[in-house]
This record gives structure tokens, sequence and C-alpha cells, in this order.
């Protein structure tokens, strides 16, 4: 006898709420359709559908998300990085106090290597006919970021190891929530034939009719709710074996909005500004940005990081500043909207010939213009990099390259071969921007505070130079 499962999933939705209504109404009616069929069917999330980009999820924690997770009625959720790692230790522990799915996810633990109350290893669903089904959960090994946010994460293809080896004597199918990426996800086909089904999240993947790796089944929906993804079971119920497995995307573009959901965003986002309008600082003088050149609010935002990380000289790009920062009060919902990045102040350790190379590489009219994505950035456009206790000579010749004639530090040369404390953003640590930093032997990442809160921080703690 052959029964049809049909499994709907997202992943990586970024807090980006336009499709939302949409999906909302699809999965709805998707619902309904297969009941009427007396199919059954199962909903999930692989992580990153919140972003503290939106006033809805950093006005509250997240706990918006979880509310529209409940209204959808998903089955189980995994976590990604943009959970666990931008959140506080105590927001995340409370994230899913109301949430009605389970939340699978293996390889985080707390500090005394225990499992918070708030997650499974995995769930079992059984099915009308009998067949079980466990889903198992695992996201990105951020390990020294969980560690300074006093959690404990564990290599993923371990925690799996583990995990498997504990359920497969009691399940017919294994299915994998994976926020690790397509190239994990890709190794994990090979490595651990036992999972049917990898539903995946983290590098954004778009997996039109999902991707056949031996016998497992790999699908990924994009990002910010452009897909849902959709895979289709048929099981020979007294084999207990895959009759037929089948994966497609549907775009959300052209789907009707479900007008309910849309008008709940709409009220909940104005309920979240308002909750955002309380005062953090005052000005006494309007805070001007500029892209391209040295500005007042650039300065004052590499000045409160280089006091922040206690650095020998500070950098940062002037494109993480959106706008520029009018005087008098200023609030949480206005520094959220100038700096809405989920990136974290660090401090890195670089030879004095480094940091005069990435001087030279940042002025790059390439570099400066580059519309930048990911990393943490929500920004548009790199823009001018910003200094703070540097003072740098340069020339530019006519065939446009720059030529830097000098950089002191407290009045004297760099020296080549002298290692300077170097206050900036951890996005420079990751990716191929400034290898220099991204290879440094020695990172300080200071968490989990914003940029953001440091532009708060300084206002009030410190007076603004004139």
């Amino acid at each position: 006898m052959l029964e049809t499962i049909h499994i709907y999933h997202i992943n990586d939705l970024h807090s980006h709420f336009a499709n939302w209504p949409r999906i909302v109404s699809f999965v709805n009616k998707k619902r309904k359709e297969h009941i009427d069929n007396g199919e059954e069917m199962f909903l999930f999330d692989i992580g990153d559908h919140c972003d503290r980009i939106h006033p809805i999820t950093e006005a509250t924690n997240g706990q918006a998300n979880i509310e529209m997770l409940n209204k959808l009625r998903f089955d189980a959720v995994t976590i990604g990085n943009n959970e666990g790692i931008t959140f506080s230790h105590d927001a995340l522990n409370h994230l899913y106090d109301n949430a009605n799915f389970s939340v699978v996810l293996s390889n985080l633990y707390t500090e005394c290597n225990e499992r918070p109350n708030w997650v499974k290893p995995y769930d079992i669903i059984k099915l009308k006919s009998g067949c079980k089904i466990a889903i198992l959960g695992v996201t990105a090994f951020y390990e020294e970021f969980y560690g300074l946010l006093q959690w404990k994460i564990k290599d993923p293809f371990q925690s799996l190891l583990e995990t498997i080896a504990e359920v497969k004597e009691h399940v017919d199918f294994i299915i994998l929530l994976s926020h690790l990426g397509i190239n994990e996800d890709e190794m994990i086909a090979k490595e651990f034939p036992d999972i049917d089904i990898i539903l995946g999240g983290h590098t954004h993947h778009a997996l039109d009719n999902g991707l056949k790796i031996n016998k497992t089944l790999l699908a990924g929906a994009g990002k910010f709710g452009q897909y849902v993804g959709h895979v289709e079971l048929t099981i020979d119920t007294e084999k207990k074996a895959l009759y037929q497995c089948k994966a497609s995307l549907t775009e959300m573009e052209t789907e009707e909005k479900c007008m309910e959901m849309e008008k709940w965003i709409i009220e909940k986002t104005i309920e979240c500004e308002n909750i955002l309008s309380n005062p953090v600082g005052f000005l006494d003088e309007k805070l001007n940005m500029d892209w391209f050149n040295e500005s007042p609010f650039s300065t004052f935002l590499v000045q409160s990081i280089k006091e922040w990380c206690d650095g020998d000289i500070a950098m940062v790009n002037a494109g993480m500043l959106l706008a520029s920062l009018s005087e008098g009060i200023v609030t949480r919902k206005d520094l959220h909207q100038i700096c809405p990045h989920p990136i974290n102040p660090c401090k890195v350790y670089l030879k004095g010939d480094e940091l005069k190379e990435i001087i030279i590489q940042s002025r790059e009219e390439r570099v400066e213009k580059l519309e930048l994505k990911g990393l943490g950035f929500r920004g548009k456009i790199m823009g001018r990099m910003i200094y703070d206790g540097i003072e740098i000579e340069s020339e530019r010749f006519s065939d446009g390259k720059l030529h830097v004639t000098s950089v002191t530090c407290k009045g004297e040369n760099l020296d080549p071969n002298k290692f300077y404390a170097v206050a900036t953003v951890d996005m420079f640590t990751f990716g191929s921007l400034f290898p220099a930093i991204r290879n440094a032997e020695q990172k300080i990442y200071y968490m989990p505070e914003l940029l953001r809160d440091l532009l708060a921080w300084k206002m009030q703690s410190k007076s603004i130079a004139k």
C-alpha cells in the first residue's frame, strides 16, 4: 500500500516579511487540499527566521517571529546563526518559551554540557500508517561566538553520528533540518546514508527540483520567503520504504496574500516602532554621514569602536551608517534604522605592514563602491574606510592608484614588524575582503553588543567633541 506525505519548508526568512502573508495563504491552501485528500502534511523552518534588521524582531527579541510560526502551525524548526548568536544568552534561552512546535537541534549545549530545556535532539513523527519519521536538526558550528554567549556548540557531524545511532533502529525514515549550508549538506549526504532527506539553509541555496546524492534528497528554498519548498514522499507502507521522493519550489511573488496576516504585520510594526521610541541619548548638533568622505558621524562611530575595544587603532567602513542623525533626542528606533546590522565589534592584532596594505586596499574605488552582501552587513555599499588612532599621508597617482607616503600612530611611524591592536567589526574576520584580518592569529570578539549599542553607549557616557 502506498501512502503520500507532503512536507513544506522555508529557510532564511531573515525577518523579510513582505512575502509572509503570501506564504500564510499558500500553506493554508495546501493544508486544506491535503486534508481533503486524506493526506498528511508537515511544515518545517530551517533557521534564520529571525533577523534583528526588522523592528518587529528587534523590539520583541524575536518573540513576534515565534508568534508568526505558531499562527501558521509549524511542526518543527531548527535554529540558524541569527537566532543563535545575534541574541543575548537570555534572549535565546527564552525565545521559544511560547512555541507550539518542536525546536530540533542536537549540537547546542549549556556550559554545563546539558541540553537547553527548549530543544530536542530529535523528534519522531508517527504517520497514520504506523511508519515513523525521525526529524533531526543541526546548526552552523560557530564555536567561538557561541562560547562568548555562554553556550557550547558541538561539531554537527559528530552530533549527527551520535543522534543517528540513537534513533535509526526505532524509525523508518530520517529527515534532517540542516542550517549548515549546501557544501556541508552534500558531505552529509555522502557520509550518512541513513538520512533520507536533507532540508537545508544558511547558504540561501534554491534547489528547484532538489538534488539527489546517492539515495539522499537535498532541498533548499532560497531566502527572504521568495519560495516555499515542497517534498512529496510516497511510502510503501508494507515494505516501510520510499517508493518515490520528489522536490519542488513554489515562487511566492504571484501568490495571493492573507490580508489578516498583512494587517497583523502592519499593526505589529507600528507597535514595535513605538517600543523602540524610548530615548537613548541627546545630540546638541546633527551628526552628518557621508559614504565617501570622513564625516562627523563616521568619526563618532569609529571612536566608539576604539574606546569600547580599547584598541591602538580603529577602522570601520562608512557604509555601516545608512543616514545622518538629527540633533535632539535619539531613540533606539533611530539607531536601529541607521545601523541595523547584526554586527559585533572585535579586536585583531596586525603587523604594521599588514595594516598599511589594508589602508591601500580599502581606498580602492572598487572596494569603496562594493555592493556588499552577507557577513551580517545590511547596508548598500562598503563606503570609505574611516580610521582613528593613526594619521595617514597619501597621494593618488594619475592611474588612480593610491600611494601611502606615511602612517603614524601616537606620533611614530608604523613599525612594519610590530603588532598593533586594531578595533574593527567582526565581518572583516570572515570572507575575503581583507585576508590579513581574516587570517589574524589573535582575534577578540565582543558580544552580544552590536554597533548600535556602542553608539548608544557613547552618547550616554561621553560628550561629543565639537
